[in-house]
C-alpha cells in the first residue's frame, strides 16, 4: 500500500523512465527500458471491474477480497496462486508507451533524433484507445480518443494523399472514430471531410513510403552559440520534465548564459539563449543562481531572455561581477525538477534502439522515422 492506495508489482523509475497508463479507478505504470509486468495502483479497487481481464475472475475476487479485508494491514496482502492472464496487457502497456512517446520522446538536433509525427503517433494512440474501452469504464486522463484525433485532419490528409498504403489503413480506422465521437463536428468539419475524400480516392495498395516527404530536417551547428564578450559565461541542461513537451532540443546543454562585459548604464544582467525546435517558449521560468548574485526572468518566443541581476536589494556593479567566483553558478529552465542525467541517458538509448531496429511493438510514427534520412 502506498500512500493509503493499494499497490501491486514491483516499484517503477520515475519520469522520464516511466510510461503511465490511467485507466478505470486506476494507474498502470511500467519502466520503458524494462521488461515485466506493471505496477498498478488502484485509486478505487472496488471499481476496477476491467481486472478479470488481467488476472481472470477467480484472481479478481481473491484480490479484491483481500482488499477489502479490514485485517489486512500495509503490506501484508499475500494472495498466492493469482497470475496475469497470457496477453492481457499487451494493449494497455502499448497504449502506455504511445502515450509516453507523445511526452517524452527526446528529439533533438544535436543529438541527431528526428521528431514522431504527432498526427500519425496520435491516430494511432486514439485506435489503441478504442481497442481497449473495456479498461477505461469511465473517462480518464488517457481515454479521450476523440481529443487526440481533433488537431490533425489537415495533417492526416496530406499523409493520405502521400499513398503509403500503412498510413492508407491507420487513418481510415481513425476516420472511422472521429464518425464514431463526434469529433469532426467542430470547426474543422471540412478538413475531416476533405480527409474522408482523400481516403475514397487513395490506393490501400500503394507501396511503402510512397509520396511521403519529410517535413523536419535537423540543422547543423550551434543555435546558442554567441560571439559576444562576456565576464562569465556557461551552459545547462535543460531538464525534460521542467518544460513543456517538444519544445526544446533533448540534448544535454542547451542553454547558454552570459553576463556580457559592456552593459554601459544598464542594470547588471545575464543573457540567457536556448535551443528550441518547436512550440513556444514564451513565458517559461528562468532563474539563474551563482553564490550571492541571483536573477529571474521569463522566455521569449524565441527561446531568449535578460536576467536583471541582483545581490539581495543591490544591484552588483561591474567590478563585482568581474571579482566574482562563477564556477557554482547554475541557470534552471522551467520548473525545479530532480531528474538525473542517467535516466535521460536510457531514454535516449531506448529511443535510438528502436529507430535502429524497430520492435514489433513499434508504432507506425517511429516506423515512418527510422526510414527516414537525417
Amino acid at each position: 500500500m502506498q500512500s493509503g492506495l493499494w499497490t501491486i508489482g514491483a516499484d517503477t523509475e520515475g519520469p522520464p523512465l516511466v510510461a503511465v497508463l490511467e485507466v478505470g479507478d486506476a494507474v498502470m505504470s511500467w519502466t520503458v527500458d524494462v521488461t515485466g509486468p506493471p505496477q498498478i495502483t488502484f485509486l478505487d479497487h472496488d471499481q476496477a471491474d476491467w481486472l478479470w481481464h488481467v488476472v481472470g475472475e477467480a484472481g479478481h475476487i481473491a484480490l479484491a477480497a483481500g482488499m477489502a479485508d479490514p485485517a489486512v494491514g500495509p503490506g501484508s496482502l499475500e494472495i498466492g496462486g493469482v497470475e496475469i492472464v497470457a496477453g492481457a496487457l499487451e494493449v494497455p502497456q502499448r497504449l502506455a508507451l504511445g502515450h509516453w512517446l507523445r511526452r517524452w520522446w527526446p528529439t533533438s538536433v544535436r543529438d541527431a533524433i528526428g521528431p514522431l509525427d504527432a498526427a500519425l503517433l496520435d491516430a494511432e494512440v486514439a485506435t489503441l484507445t478504442a481497442d481497449a474501452q473495456h479498461f477505461f469504464p469511465a473517462d480518464t486522463f488517457d481515454s479521450d480518443v476523440a481529443a487526440l484525433l481533433a488537431p490533425h485532419a489537415a495533417a492526416l490528409t496530406r499523409h493520405v494523399r502521400g499513398g503509403d498504403h500503412r498510413v492508407v489503413q491507420l487513418v481510415s480506422r481513425a476516420v472511422e472514430l472521429v464518425e464514431e465521437t463526434g469529433a469532426a463536428a467542430g470547426p474543422d468539419s471540412a478538413l475531416w471531410l476533405d480527409l474522408a475524400d482523400a481516403l475514397d480516392k487513395s490506393d490501400l495498395h500503394a507501396p511503402a513510403g510512397v509520396g511521403r516527404q519529410d517535413e523536419y530536417a535537423l540543422a547543423a551547428g550551434n543555435p546558442t552559440g554567441s560571439n559576444l564578450d562576456g565576464i562569465a559565461r556557461g551552459t545547462a541542461t535543460i531538464k525534460w520534465g521542467a518544460v513543456p513537451p517538444h519544445t526544446f532540443d533533448a540534448a544535454e546543454n542547451t542553454a547558454e548564459w552570459l553576463v556580457p562585459n559592456d552593459f554601459g548604464d544598464a542594470t547588471a544582467t545575464a543573457v540567457v539563449r536556448t535551443m528550441v525546435i518547436g512550440g513556444d517558449p514564451s513565458g517559461i521560468a528562468v532563474t539563474l543562481r551563482s553564490g550571492g548574485i541571483v536573477g529571474a526572468a521569463e522566455l521569449d518566443g524565441s527561446g531568449a531572455a535578460r536576467i536583471a541581476l541582483r545581490t539581495g536589494e543591490d544591484t552588483p556593479s561591474e567590478s563585482e561581477l568581474w571579482g566574482h567566483d562563477w564556477s557554482s553558478t547554475a541557470l534552471t529552465v522551467g520548473a525545479a525538477v530532480s531528474e538525473p542525467v542517467q535516466a535521460r541517458e536510457r531514454a535516449r538509448a531506448f529511443v535510438r534502439a528502436r529507430l535502429a531496429a524497430p520492435p514489433a511493438d513499434a508504432f507506425l510514427a517511429e516506423i515512418v522515422a527510422a526510414e527516414s534520412d537525417y
